[in-house]
C-alpha cells in the first residue's frame, strides 16, 4: 500500500487533495498535516507527501531539506500558489511542482505517475536480484543479502542462507541493490539492515561476520547508517 502524507496550513486545500487522491486512488493511505513542523516531528517515512510552500513557520522548501535527510526515496509534490520556488524545488529533487488552484486532470496525471514511482521505488529497495551463476539462475531477495564482495571480475553474494558467485561488477551491483546497501571499501558492500556494531577498520555483522571499513570512509558510513534508521530502515540485530 502507498502511504501519503498532505502538508498544508489550509484545511480546504488538505481535503481538496484528500478527496481528489481517494477518488483516483482509493487504494492509498492518506495522513494530514498542517504544518511542515508537524510532519518531521510525527518522524515517519511517506511513500509519497504533496507539500505546501508558502506555510506560518516552516516553509515547504525547508520542510522538504529537512525530510530529504531522512527519506532520500519519498516523492516530493509541491503544490503553490505562484512559480516564485520552482528552482528551489530542483534543490531538493522534487518529481512535481502544482499550482494553486488544482486541476483536476492535471492533478491526477501527476498523481499517477507519483504512485508509479513509488512502487518502483518500493520494488527497487524490496525487490529481487537475478543471479546468473555458472550452473543456474535464481532470484535472490535483496533483503537477505548481508554483504558483497569483489572477487576479481565476479563478485560474491553472502546471503542468510548461502553464498553465491557470479560475473558482476561491484559498481554495476551498488546501483542495482539501491540505498539499503553501502559501499564501505572498494571490495565491499554492506547491507545496513545487518551491521551490529562498528569500528574505524570494520564492521561487524548479525551473523558474526566482519566486513572491512575504509577509514576515510568512516564518518560517511555513520552518517549514511543513522539516516538509514531514521528513515525507518529495518535492522536483523
Amino acid at each position: 500500500m502507498i502511504e501519503i502524507a498532505i502538508v498544508d496550513d489550509e484545511q480546504i486545500i488538505r481535503e481538496e487533495i484528500e478527496n481528489l487522491i481517494r477518488e483516483q486512488e482509493p487504494c492509498c493511505q492518506i495522513e494530514t498535516y498542517a504544518s511542515g513542523d508537524e510532519l518531521l516531528l510525527a518522524g515517519k517515512q511517506y511513500d509519497i507527501v504533496f507539500l505546501d510552500i508558502q506555510m506560518e513557520g516552516r516553509d515547504g522548501i525547508d520542510t522538504a531539506r529537512m525530510l530529504r535527510q531522512k527519506a532520500e526515496n519519498t516523492v516530493l509534490v509541491f503544490v503553490s500558489g505562484t512559480k516564485d520556488h520552482v528552482f528551489q524545488a530542483f534543490d531538493v529533487s522534487a518529481f512535481h511542482y502544482l499550482l494553486k488552484p488544482l486541476e483536476k486532470k492535471k492533478f491526477g496525471e501527476v498523481l499517477h505517475r507519483a504512485v508509479s514511482e513509488a512502487e518502483k521505488q518500493k520494488k527497487e529497495e524490496t525487490g529481487f536480484l537475478l543471479v546468473k551463476t555458472r550452473n543456474r539462475t535464481a532470484p535472490v531477495q535483496k533483503n537477505h543479502i548481508l554483504y558483497v564482495e569483489s572477487r576479481g571480475k565476479k563478485a560474491e553474494l553472502h546471503t542468510i542462507k548461502e553464498t553465491f558467485e557470479m560475473y558482476a561488477s561491484l559498481n554495476g551491483l551498488e546501483m542495482e541493490l539501491g540505498g539499503n546497501f553501502y559501499r564501505c571499501h572498494r571490495g565491499y558492500l554492506v547491507n545496513l539492515a545487518y551491521v551490529a556494531e562498528y569500528d574505524h577498520e570494520s564492521i561487524l555483522l548479525t551473523n558474526g561476520e566482519k566486513v572491512y571499513l575504509t577509514k576515510e570512509k568512516y564518518p560517511e558510513f555513520v552518517k549514511a547508517y543513522m539516516r538509514y534508521l531514521k528513515s525507518g530502515g529495518v535492522s536483523y540485530g
